[in-house]
């Protein structure tokens, strides 16, 4: 063997595989194992070669390994990864994405401790001069001129025209689009650490924002200023006269010289006041007490004119006037309406039965009962004098006060989380369009025509007692009622401490428009005259928030502003007769005056006339 090696046909034969070897690819090149001199099968050119070819099976050669002999994870090695923001989102990016989280309970939910209309809009404008200045627009390069493509047989050569050297008018400016130093507002001359777009943004002018002051201008102390949410212990008068129970009295506080003056005190009979309330018009207070008793009082002799006793079984906690109508709801679960020309002791002429529980909520709608039309028929002053409690025999339903003709509808909340709505007119529909309405399941509070007989409770009145909408979409008491003066038939309630929302009603059609999860348990309601906003004063609460009072734009239900001040939960909400003051009371014993709302537009109040007391200079 070693003879043919040194041979010179084994020489020839080296050479011959040396000269082989220099012309393939190092990587390519088959190597010769030493140990057994045997020539490796072929492998792949992107395979890395087996530094022992004895453990080489038929898997190693054949393609892609097999799951049962892993191969060793392959690692890449390079520089640092930098990512390109020119397809990626600017507001993700750069951290900017909204702290608005997806819609959570209300658990989790608190009202804003203060107004964040301006810090809304400073951070709008914040977020556009960023994404302008960091995200700036790409330049456009000047393109470069380009022949226009002409056809030889469509459009013949011509001789350029000959153009006047001497003439009377200016040329036209023709921009350079080439020589940007030649323009005086380039960029390039600009001392703005800023772009052209951020600064223009910058210098237009912004909607002014209505700036609530956060601190009430007066604070007076009311002692024994009862803490339940269901009283209604404070109304201001359109004379500009509040009127707060305090225990057993009720005091009169005179706005324009802060003047006091105890208009009753029931400590001899042992009563409590409960509910207090102004007629629309004119200088009558009603009083209602813990044993059921109603009171009419007199406020500039601070003489009482009827008393009812007893107008309810319990507690009259609500009370609202409608004209010389008065109604009233105990937590007997009834509500009477009586007429109070007529004498002391007299029957109500109506009573209505639509909550199971106690009413603590009661709203007429409008000053003079704009509600729901105005057919011309009876009045119920003429109704009463002939006696209210027979049955109709015209057909035509009962009309609005006075005879005027404006039925009005009014609003009762109860404990049992029901909002009934009320026609006095007659609040029965017709057979044929409550079942239309039920088999048609209109609106989210749906209609009440599931059963068509009377609860009369009053009598042989047997068309007073049936709500004419309930609504069931609340989980706690509601107390809280407001109707919009903006927009007829609009309603608006407030859910107590398990529900935390306030809902918009349309009471025309029985259909719910909105809802707004608060937070907070809600105490009461009341629209602005001079702007279209909404005040909610709240209580309880889960979270962290609460006692405060807020001021809400409607329909957008954005929140314009938050007061806080009081240490307890704000049961008691009044407006003055200007629609600029709010005043509220709480459980801390204290009433607050703030300047929530500004001054009507012209200076001039609407309605009102000579004898409008409010109006008098002294």
């Amino acid at each position: 063997m070693s003879g043919l090696k040194n041979s010179p046909f084994g020489k020839r034969l080296r050479a011959a595989h040396q000269d082989t070897d220099d012309d393939t690819p190092r990587r390519n090149r088959q190597r010769v194992n030493t140990a057994f001199a045997l020539t490796p099968p072929a492998v792949a050119p992107l395979s890395i070669p087996s530094l022992n070819y004895s453990q080489l099976t038929a898997s190693d050669t054949s393609g892609p390994e097999s799951p049962e002999h892993p191969s060793r994870p392959h690692r890449e090695y390079g520089d640092r990864f930098v990512p390109s923001r020119d397809t990626g989102d600017m507001r993700t990016s750069y951290h900017l994405m909204d702290d608005n989280s997806p819609s959570t309970p209300s658990k989790q939910r608190t009202i804003p401790t203060e107004s964040d209309a301006i810090k809304e809009q400073a951070n709008a404008i914040f977020n556009s001069i960023l994404h302008s200045e960091v995200t700036p627009p790409s330049p456009r390069r000047p393109a470069s001129p380009t022949r226009p493509v002409h056809s030889s047989s469509s459009i013949a050569p011509t001789t350029p025209t000959r153009r006047r050297i001497f003439h009377y008018t200016s040329p036209s400016p023709t921009p350079t689009s080439g020589r940007r130093l030649d323009t005086p507002t380039d960029e390039a001359y600009s001392m703005s650490p800023v772009r052209a777009e951020s600064r223009q943004l910058l210098e237009s002018p912004r909607r002014q924002l209505r700036n609530v002051c956060k601190t009430p201008y007066r604070v007076l102390d009311a002692p024994d200023l009862a803490d339940d949410f269901y009283l209604n212990l404070v109304d201001w008068s359109s004379t500009n006269i509040l009127g707060v129970g305090l225990g057993s009295c009720v005091y009169l506080w005179t706005a324009h010289n802060a003047a006091v003056s105890k208009l009753c005190d029931l400590g001899a009979s042992g009563d409590t006041i409960s509910s207090v309330a102004w007629v629309q018009k004119g200088t009558t207070l009603a009083v209602g007490t813990l044993s059921g008793h109603l009171h009419i009082y007199d406020a500039p002799t601070l003489s009482v004119i009827r008393t009812y006793a007893p107008a309810h079984t319990q507690r009259i906690g609500a009370l609202s006037w409608n004209g010389h109508i008065l109604s009233s709801g105990s937590r007997d679960r009834m509500v009477h309406h009586r007429d109070v020309r007529e004498a002391a002791g007299g029957r109500p002429f109506r009573k209505c039965a639509g909550h199971r529980q106690e009413v603590c909520g009661l709203r007429w709608s409008g000053e003079l009962g704009m509600g729901f039309g105005n057919p011309r028929g009876t009045g119920i002053g003429t109704v009463v004098g002939e006696g209210i409690g027979a049955p109709s025999t015209g057909g035509a339903p009962a009309q609005g006060p006075g005879g005027s003709g404006m039925g009005s509808a009014l609003a009762s909340g109860g404990n049992d989380n029901k909002v009934c709505i009320w026609d006095l007119r007659g609040s029965r529909r017709a057979s044929s369009v409550a079942s239309s309405m039920h088999s048609s399941g209109s609106g989210p509070g749906g209609a009440i025509g599931t059963s068509h007989r009377s609860r009369s409770n009053s009598g042989g009145d047997g068309d007073g007692d049936v709500p004419l909408w309930k609504f069931h979409e609340h989980t706690a008491a509601v107390k809280a009622l407001a109707w919009d003066p903006h927009i007829s038939g609009v309603l608006a309630t407030g859910g107590g401490t398990q529900d935390k929302h306030i809902r918009f009603w349309n009471t025309f059609t029985g259909t719910m428009l909105n809802e707004l999860d608060t937070g907070s348990q809600v105490c009461n309601l009341i629209w602005s005259n001079t702007s279209h906003e909404l005040v909610s004063t709240h209580g309880f609460s889960s979270t962290t928030a609460q006692n405060q009072i807020c001021i809400w734009r409607y329909p957008s239900l954005s929140q314009v502003a938050s007061l806080t001040g009081h240490t307890h939960r704000v049961l008691y909400l009044a407006m003055s007769p200007d629609g600029e003051t709010i005043v509220t009371g709480a459980g801390d014993e204290t009433l607050r005056f703030w300047n929530a709302f500004p001054r009507r537009e012209g200076g001039a109040e609407k309605g009102g006339g000579v004898l409008d007391w409010g109006k008098l200079i002294r």
